[in-house]
């Protein structure tokens, strides 16, 4: 990472499963971003968190990442809210926990039932610790006869909190959309939260950027990988956590054969 930041002195970093697990930050990862910026580097996070970016913020401060870490962030609840406001009408079926309910702060959005809503609104399940997709799989079926959209603020299916991994809202859209139903995603690997993501930079650096400054850093294959192969930007591929294969990094690549892996490694370090 310390040869990286000469040439590419944007970072796009994952946060969780990169910077923490959700229950401590990884001491090395920090160390690096706060490197990469005291090299004259700029640092943006980007999280497919289905929250806004100040909730973010505060949860890293609760955690003990240190803001000098990064410049700014930008999360798939600051996208999610945009889809909302454009797709997702007056009334929404909500699936998530009571946590994420500051996704709709501002916004006159009416939480009802399905029968009532014009849309649905996921950002992750009601009890992500017991819950799977399967027992969701009514609902579903319930949300397709009404014909409505969902709006996908987390398109991860799984994410490492400490030792366990637990289901995002990702699963469900992915269960959604096998059964023919209409789903609109925010978040990794899709443009519009790059597209922020990019700006954020650019505001802070005050001039226009070249993608070849770029790097993005994740540990999601369908979501870090694949967001910066349809970018067109290298990536550094962390290969711990929720990725258990042996074989990942030629699985990835397999996967998104048009993904530039110019490195890999178990956890971010500077060295």
């Amino acid at each position: 990472m310390k040869a990286l930041s000469k040439t590419y002195p944007i970072w796009l970093s994952d946060i969780w499963g990169v910077v923490h697990n959700g229950v401590r930050p990884f001491a090395s990862a920090v160390a690096a971003l706060k490197n990469h910026r005291a090299n004259g580097g700029t640092v943006i996070l980007i999280t497919n968190a289905p929250n806004t970016a100040p909730s973010v913020t505060q949860h890293l401060e609760q955690l003990g990442v240190d803001k000098t870490a990064y410049d700014n962030l930008v999360t798939s609840g600051d996208v999610t809210r945009n889809l909302i406001m454009k797709h997702g009408g007056d009334k929404t079926y909500f699936i998530g926990t009571s946590r994420d309910h500051s996704i709709f702060k501002g916004l006159d959005i009416a939480r009802v039932s399905i029968a009532q809503a014009q849309s649905v609104v996921c950002t992750g399940l009601f009890n992500e610790v017991d819950e799977t997709a399967g027992d969701y799989a009514d609902s579903l079926v319930e949300m397709k006869q009404h014909n409505l959209t969902m709006i996908c603020a987390n398109p991860d299916k799984v994410v490492q909190k400490g030792d366990r991994l637990i289901p995002c809202a990702g699963a469900l859209a992915e269960a959604y959309a096998n059964i023919g139903g209409k789903v609109l995603m925010a978040g990794k690997p899709f443009t519009p939260i790059y597209d922020l993501a990019i700006s954020k930079a650019r505001e802070k650096l005050g001039h226009a950027i070249d993608k070849n400054q770029i790097l993005c850093i994740g540990d999601g294959p369908q979501t870090d990988v694949k967001g910066a192969a349809e970018l067109g930007v290298p990536c550094v591929f962390i290969t711990d956590g929720i990725n258990a294969s042996d074989d990942i990094v030629a699985e990835t690549q397999k996967a998104v054969p048009h993904a530039n892996i110019i490195a890999h490694m178990p956890e971010l370090d500077w060295h």
